[in-house]
């Protein structure tokens, strides 16, 4: 897969979200930038609370933003949309979600589900037209025709979850925010439900913004992660750049905390315990730098000149 940094699909600004107001407000994200290229799978990654979620959902319109800009395809789309603007960002922006079983309705038919799209934007030419794309969508996940007619419940988690992506892929979408897919699931079933993201990605062009906070699972499927933590983005960089070096506390603590599937070298493995104090911003105050190319870090200025002696005692940038 090709990913050509040159094309940005969506792009975040400063963006806040909050929730309440006066004394009662609550913000849950601030100050997050970044940009997601077409074709590319950009992972977003951090521990539960940390505003991943809250994040996809305000790129889909669910959550309102506080402050900042979303721009998908050029175009803001976190302000007053036309009723044919909204349209047409719900078709191209699809979700699937993190529980296969809470996110289908138990009364409708798989035929049904996965035609929703369908019905809603008028997307076939005829019944036979709307039967044929369904039939292929469902084959290409892996099930069979005659799953169309079941219900729901007669599924396990691994075939719901692939039903949740034929409803979303059958829309034809620009971008996917798959919000930690395969975290409900088995883990003899996620690495096929990461096959078959990956498989409609080349096929497709497709392009995914991933959620998740298992960094074993986003190192096998992105092309760059950003960390998170406490609302703000602390960390964002190409994916191996970010495990074979990495700069913030936080980020360090994580992978610390990646489990080793040998018990010697999980014996000798130190974790790495982040503590919120060990940064002191109450005089110079922290801002999202660059300290090498395509690797950003949330610090000050001591902190940016402790990170870029770092890298240049590793030979990875020069004086």
């Amino acid at each position: 897969m090709t990913v050509n940094k040159k094309d940005v699909l969506l792009s975040l600004h400063d963006l806040e979200i909050s929730f309440g107001e006066g004394k009662q407000k609550f913000v849950a994200v601030q100050d997050v930038n970044f940009d997601i290229y077409r074709g590319e799978t950009f992972s977003l990654v951090g521990e539960s609370g940390s505003g991943k979620t809250t994040i996809g959902r305000a790129i889909l319109g669910i959550n309102p933003t506080s402050h900042g800009e979303i721009d998908f395809n050029g175009h803001q789309i976190n302000k007053k949309l036309s009723h044919q603007e909204e349209q047409e960002v719900t078709r191209k922006i699809q979700m699937i979600f993190q529980d296969p079983s809470a996110s289908l309705n138990e009364r409708a038919t798989i035929d049904y589900i996965i035609s929703e799209g369908l019905y809603n934007f008028h997307l076939y030419d005829s019944e036979e037209d709307r039967l044929q794309k369904v039939t292929k969508i469902i084959e290409e996940v892996g099930l069979l025709p005659e799953h169309l007619y079941r219900y729901p419940h007669e599924f396990s988690g691994g075939q719901r979850q692939r039903i949740g992506i034929a409803r979303a892929l059958i829309m034809q979408p620009d971008l996917v925010v798959a919000d930690e897919p395969i975290s409900a699931l088995d883990v003899s079933i996620r690495a096929q439900v990461l096959n078959l993201l990956k498989k409609f990605q080349r096929e497709s062009n497709l392009t995914y913004l991933f959620i998740a906070h298992d960094l074993s699972v986003v190192r096998f499927i992105s092309d760059r992660i950003a960390v998170i933590h406490a609302g703000r983005i602390l960390e964002l960089a190409d994916t191996e750049e970010l495990f074979t070096n990495p700069l913030h506390p936080y980020t360090q603590s994580l992978l610390s905390a990646v489990p080793i599937p040998d018990p010697e070298l999980a014996r000798e493995k130190k974790l790495v315990v982040y503590d919120t104090n060990m940064h002191d911003y109450s005089v110079d105050k922290p801002k999202f730098v660059e300290v090498k190319p395509g690797h950003f870090v949330y610090c000050n200025a001591p902190e940016e000149a402790h990170y870029r002696k770092i890298l240049e005692e590793q030979g990875q940038l020069t004086k």
